[in-house]
Parts: C-alpha cells; structure tokens; sequence
C-alpha cells in the first residue's frame, strides 16, 4: 500500500470511529489529546508526527528518530512528507503546512528527535508529548496506526465541534455599506478571549480581493495566492503580506493586517525589508488603530525612501476605512458577505466562538433589515 492509501485508510478508521485506546497507556493516551488539541497551532509538529508514523509503518526496521538523510543511518522525512503526506492531509481535510512541517525551523534542526532534542517547538508540553509519542513508537514498539487513529478521531471531533451553520441574509437587497461596516467593526473589536481573532479583517480583505480583481481593470490577469496560516512565521511562510496579488506570476500587492496594534516605525521596517525581498508595486499596511501618531514623521520618512529607492508605494491606513473605501467599488455587498461567511465557516484556525459571533451578529442584522 503506498503512503497515500495508507494514511487514507487510517483516517477512514477513525471515521468509523475504530478503537484502539485499551491497546496504549493513559499517558499515551493523553499526549495524543495535548497534540490534537493543539495541531491547528501546532502543524508542523502534527504534520511530523504524521509522516514519521506513516513511515514507520511502511518501514519497520527505520529509526523514525533520525528524520534527516544526511544524519547518519537517516531518511529523508521531509521528502516524503512533501510528496506524500501533506498532500494527501490537505485532501481529506486535515491539519497541514503549506508544503512540509520540516519547514518548521523548530522542526527542521538536524539532530534525532530523542526525548532531548533541543528544538525550539515554542509550546513545551507539545514538545513533550510529540517527543514522547516518537519515542514509544521507536523504542516500545508501540503500533503507530494506533496512534494515528486516535490522533485523527479526536482531531475529527475538535473539528466538528468547530463547524458552525452560518445564517443566511434575510433581505440582502436592504444591505448597505454603513450595515456591514458596523457589523464588521462589531465582529474585529469583540474580545473572543482566544486566539485567531486577528484573522478575521484577513478573511474579510481576502473576500474584497476576490471581488475587486475581477471587478477593477487596475488588477486584469492578476491572481490572488491563496491564504496561509496565520501562525507561521514571515521566515517559514516565505510571504510578502497577508494577502498577495501576483500578475505574470510576479508580486503585484502585498496586504499586511494588523488587528491589535497601531502602525510603528519597526512595522514599517520590517516592510520595508520584504519590499527589498519581494519587490512588489504596492504594499499596504492596514491596522485597527491606524498610525501611531508620535512616529508619524519617521514613518513618512521611510515610506518616502523606499518610493524612491525601490519605485514601490507604501500605503499605510485604517482597516475600518479601507474597508469602507473598497466597499464602494464592488457591485454587489451580497457577494461579498456571502464570501467572507464562507471563509470564516471553512477555515479551521477559527475557534466556534468566532463563528457563533458573526451568526449572532447577523441574526441582528436580520432583524435590521
């Protein structure tokens, strides 16, 4: 069976909801629940986990530890993964990394995952359990389809808890600009007491986006790439922004969104850096809270250098505002929140809350209209 089938076959196992947990240890068993709770914060260390199970079942007198071909009596994990692992993750819906969790720098050291490997995995009871769980698989020979399965039925559970029916408009030829911009503004400023929120004006500039380049001449045969995560790092995630428009299969725009933090100097170094990297026309920086007054010259200033040295316009603005602004130009705001209702109820960074808010909020805007 290849690596595609294999992994297919065991998550169809755990659909059926097949039992393994009498055949592991409680402690097993629980780091197996503190992976899946964290896999969709976590990728890299899920997708790795994955890959080395698959592995060692395909092959058995492998030392799943020694992830790297070039470590001596190594295999190449990162390979495989590419090829085979991620790939097939991503088409059953599955936590996954854009290309390979060995991308993750706290994951792609060259040093056997051993219980002390001193990768740098940001959350240590992750750490822990991952290492642990390689290690009873290496060292005590613990069947790693059974892992698997249990790993899979409660990612499978935490992602159905997660699926919320997303209310439809009543009225959506009563819709106005003013409407969903208090709505939208309602959704961004509410404090969800979790993680992710800062996702959701990303979602909402990514569905304008899709609009507007087909809808504007300025963006004729341009392309929006598709979304990344929102934990990666600039470094892992090799982009420019938050959102990237490429025409000719060169950086056209870059969008970087920023929910909790008004605009600094340092942002605008930092973008000033990736315009050097990626030379795109225009880079847009948007925040909730705007510019940050006492560094308004400095910023200015920077802006002015980089029009000048590297022919790329820097804009910098208000999220509310430029939403507001781009809402004028698109035909049809049903299109839009229809789209942005999409992404909010497919993408599984975001926490139910997030989703139960947007539902609450459009249920009052139902009784607007």
């Amino acid at each position: 069976m290849e690596y595609k089938e294999l992994l297919i076959s065991i998550y169809d196992e755990a659909k059926k909801n097949k039992n393994y947990s009498k055949k592991l240890t409680q402690e097993i068993l629980e780091n197996i629940e503190i992976i899946a709770t964290k896999c969709f914060n976590q990728k890299g260390v899920f997708t790795v986990l994955v890959a080395l199970s698959i592995y060692k079942i395909k092959h058995s007198e492998q030392d799943i530890r020694i992830h790297q071909a070039q470590l001596e009596n190594g295999f190449s994990g990162r390979s495989m993964d590419t090829h085979h692992v991620t790939p097939t993750l991503k088409e059953i819906g599955l936590p996954s990394m854009a290309e390979s969790g060995w991308l993750t720098r706290s994951l792609e050291q060259p040093f056997p995952y051993t219980l002390d490997y001193n990768g740098k995995i940001s959350d240590k009871k992750v750490k822990k359990a991952f290492l642990e769980l390689v290690d009873k698989i290496q060292v005590n020979n613990i069947n790693p389809k059974f892992i698997l399965v249990e790993l899979f039925k409660q990612v499978i559970k935490i992602q159905e808890e997660n699926k919320i029916e997303i209310q439809p408009l009543e009225n959506p030829d009563k819709l106005t600009i003013i409407k969903i911009i208090n709505l939208l503004d309602k959704q961004f400023k509410f404090n969800y007491e979790t993680s992710y929120g800062s996702k959701l004006p990303v979602l909402a500039f990514y569905s304008i986006y899709k609009i507007i380049i087909n809808e504007i001449s300025r963006y004729d045969n341009c392309t929006l790439k598709p979304l990344g995560s929102r934990t990666a790092s600039d470094k892992t995630s090799k982009s420019a922004g938050d959102i990237e428009i490429f025409s000719n299969d060169e950086l056209f725009e870059a969008i970087e969104i920023k929910l909790d933090k008004p605009i600094d100097t340092n942002i605008l170094r930092i973008a000033k850096e990736k315009v050097i990297k990626y030379n795109p026309k225009r880079y847009y920086i948007l925040s909730y809270y705007e510019i940050k007054q006492e560094d308004a010259e400095e910023i200015n200033k920077i802006i002015q250098e980089v029009k000048e040295e590297h022919g790329c316009q820097i804009i910098v603005n208000g999220i509310m505002a430029t939403l507001k602004y781009y809402m004028r130009l698109i035909t049809d705001l049903e299109v839009f929140y229809n789209s942005y209702s999409e992404l909010i109820n497919i993408d599984d960074e975001l926490k139910a809350i997030h989703k139960q808010k947007w539902n609450e909020l459009t249920l009052g805007l139902n009784r607007e209209l």
